[in-house]
């Protein structure tokens, strides 16, 4: 790759933002952002249908930011880490975020709002909220659908989400955005416990990553 190439795709991944470096038969070679949407949403590098020209993606990491240090979280976050994520966990109170719950992972103290912010919810980042405290969900919620936030997940019953909708209108959100959020959050595989209740949302953020949907 030339030098000046590489400085471009440094540069790029320090600022989260997803690249493909394009070579051909020719000698062609170049950074491009646009025009291989499925390759980006699959991190799926190769040929293309003409033999002759290999698209590598580099992509930003996956982030993965959970508020809320609970159970389901603990089963969560090295799930997560193993699918690829870097994960955040962010709860007020350290006695819930510590390294004795949380062994070796990134814990932020923050009211969930400000830690948000200052991590940037980008179309490679997944929200999971599972406090059930609104005073900390409801200002988070704010903040990531205005985001590109590619899932956003909340956990609660459907009557529990009503009630969050309702919170949310009220705070001037739109219906468009609210229907973002993936609640009751995570696949309906009839999970038991946290341990399967971090499967179904793993499961769920996954799919929404890589169809869409």
């Amino acid at each position: 790759m030339p030098e000046a190439l590489l400085a471009e795709l440094v540069e790029a991944r320090a600022a989260r933002e997803p690249v493909a470096y394009v070579t051909g038969m020719n000698g062609e070679r170049r950074l491009v952002r646009e025009g291989f949407a499925e390759r980006f949403r699959m991190d799926r590098s190769g040929f293309e249908e003409d033999g002759e020209t290999f698209v590598a993606i580099h992509n930003p990491p996956l982030q993965l930011i959970v508020v809320g240090a609970v159970h389901i979280a603990q089963a969560l976050v090295p799930m997560a880490r193993i699918a690829g994520f870097d994960p955040a966990t962010n709860d007020p109170c350290e006695s819930f975020a510590s390294f004795g719950r949380f062994p070796g992972e990134r814990l932020i103290h923050d009211w969930p709002d400000e830690a948000l912010r200052a991590l940037g919810c980008d179309a490679r980042t997944a929200l999971v909220l599972l406090t059930h405290d609104p005073k900390l969900d409801d200002a988070a919620l704010e903040v990531a659908l205005g985001s590109q936030a590619f899932y956003i997940g909340a956990l609660g019953s459907t009557r529990t989400h009503g009630r969050r909708v309702e919170r949310l209108r009220a705070r001037g959100i739109s219906g468009d955005a609210i229907a973002r959020i993936h609640a009751p959050i995570g696949l309906d595989i009839g999970a038991a416990g946290p341990a399967e209740i971090a499967v179904a949302i793993l499961a769920e953020m996954l799919r929404v990553l890589r169809l869409g949907a």
